[in-house]
């Protein structure tokens, strides 16, 4: 039976926020399941802003770190601007180094005061994508500090989300696939080297096809809600 939307299946994305602050580790990581629901919430006049634990200095084999954390930065620039995001705040926290640390959160608890979102939506953090696909110690722990900055605030924004699998919440994104393909595809150089076999939007399309499923005869981006304030 067709999973569907209400009691018995995932709940509509809730529409009753202005402005969303995305919070991830890594260049790519906004990307890999979220995009096609950002260009939707942009495209309907809402704020989106990202910022990033890293400049993905690590992320491209064989080339210096400099170099790499470079290009990296600016294909996610790219990345965000073609789903309507012109603010990219990076970091400088050490790429696949990235803990739960007390200066993380401290970064963390900052960049929400100042962005003051109503809603957050972070990175997966659970142990595993499903069977046997591990997730990275990296979203882990920034999942973790971001859960942990979320209990500490006397006043957290109204909902904290993550993007992965179990979704409790969906945005239906049949519009937006095209926006979302050509949002990874921006990181061109990262892509190619990763998989020199395979062209870099056919890359790209694969991903998204993956991470926003059909549901209902609706293709969806997920997303968990971790947190609600009360009120």
């Amino acid at each position: 039976m067709a999973q569907s939307f209400g009691p018995t299946g995932p709940q509509p994305f809730p529409q009753d926020w202005a402005s969303l602050l995305v919070l991830v580790p890594h260049p790519d990581d906004p990307e890999y399941g979220t995009a096609a629901a950002v260009a939707k919430w942009t495209a309907a006049g809402k704020t989106v802003c990202y910022a990033l634990a890293c400049r993905g200095e690590a992320g491209i084999a064989g080339m210096a770190a400099a170099q790499a954390g470079a290009i990296r930065e600016a294909e996610q620039r790219r990345a965000a601007a073609l789903v309507g995001v012109p603010d990219v705040d990076f970091w400088d926290f050490p790429d696949s180094n990235i803990r739960n640390t007390p200066e993380l959160r401290a970064k963390i608890t900052s960049v929400i005061a100042e962005v003051r979102p109503d809603v957050v939506v972070t990175i997966y953090g659970g142990a595993q994508f499903a069977p046997d696909v591990p997730n990275q110690r990296d979203h882990i722990e920034f999942a973790a500090a971001v859960a942990d900055v979320w209990d500490a605030l006397e006043d957290p924004p109204r909902r904290l989300f993550q993007n992965g699998p179990g979704a409790t919440h969906v945005e239906i994104v049949d519009d937006y696939l095209d926006a979302a393909v050509d949002s990874l595809a921006a990181h061109e150089v990262y892509l190619s080297v990763l998989d020199p076999h395979t062209p870099v939007r056919e890359q790209a399309r694969a991903v998204i096809d993956m991470t926003c499923p059909m549901l209902t005869g609706r293709r969806v981006a997920g997303f968990i809600l971790e947190r609600a304030a009360d009120r």
